[in-house]
């Protein structure tokens, strides 16, 4: 009996590698990760796109608020809108993104690794239970917060700190009454009947929330890429 489960045992052995070095499978395996490399791609270009729209909106808004002394700097309000606006829908795009990059990375390590390495043994495994799972119900892998601290953290942080230097410095270059301490740059806040106190909390309230965002989703997640380390010192030649 052992030696007849020890004889089924070794066929389909062979059965698993012959199936996986079967030029049918692989090729088969190939055009499959060709066509989630280009659909990734094809998001990559939509988070550009946005990025794009944020970099040139709030290039075209500073522009206008120095070129025009008799320009409010409440049009930075204005700014910070379009892109917090651009900023969600981008986080959006980049969970379709990071859904379809997890399929590819699985490839990449479960399929391409072990073909590179030829050991078979690191082909086994529930990688392909869970490939054909998300094939017919596909699912995000991160949380919506995750997604725009990732695109903060990314891109966005540097926008919004522009923004908001590009504010106080048009306060200060710009300013009607002079301001030699904390109080008058608090009045300075003040645009026709719009409070300081209403302009002061929206400054106050972008800033936190980006930096909050940005810390924490940094300390909550671990990102595709990491740092160089030793155990990758073979890179170095």
């Amino acid at each position: 009996m052992a030696n007849e489960n020890t004889g089924t045992n070794d066929e389909r052995t062979v059965s698993l590698q012959r199936s996986v070095y079967d030029p049918g499978y692989v090729n088969a395996m190939s055009h499959f990760y060709r066509g989630e490399l280009g659909r990734i791609m094809v998001w990559r270009q939509r988070l550009d796109i946005t990025t794009n729209w944020a970099i040139t909106s709030s290039t075209a808004i500073i522009t206008i608020a120095f070129a025009n002394r008799e320009v409010p700097h409440i049009i930075f309000f204005f700014n910070l809108a379009i892109v917090w606006g651009m900023l969600w829908i981008e986080a959006r795009r980049y969970r379709f993104y990071d859904a379809f990059r997890a399929r590819v990375r699985m490839l990449e390590a479960h399929f391409l690794v072990p073909m590179v390495m030829e050991n078979r043994q690191m082909l086994q495994g529930e990688w392909k239970k869970l490939v054909c799972e998300d094939l017919i119900l596909p699912r995000f892998k991160i949380t919506k917060l995750e997604a725009v601290g990732r695109r903060l953290k990314r891109n966005y942080v540097f926008i919004f700190i522009l923004i908001i230097v590009a504010w106080v410095t048009k306060i200060f270059l710009h300013a009607t009454q002079p301001m030699d301490n904390v109080g008058g740059f608090y009045r300075a806040l003040r645009v026709g009947h719009i409070p300081s106190w209403l302009v002061a909390l929206i400054f106050f309230a972008t800033l936190l929330s980006v930096i909050g965002i940005t810390i924490y989703v940094s300390k909550k997640s671990t990102g595709e890429i990491s740092e160089f380390g030793t155990h990758r010192s073979l890179w170095r030649i």
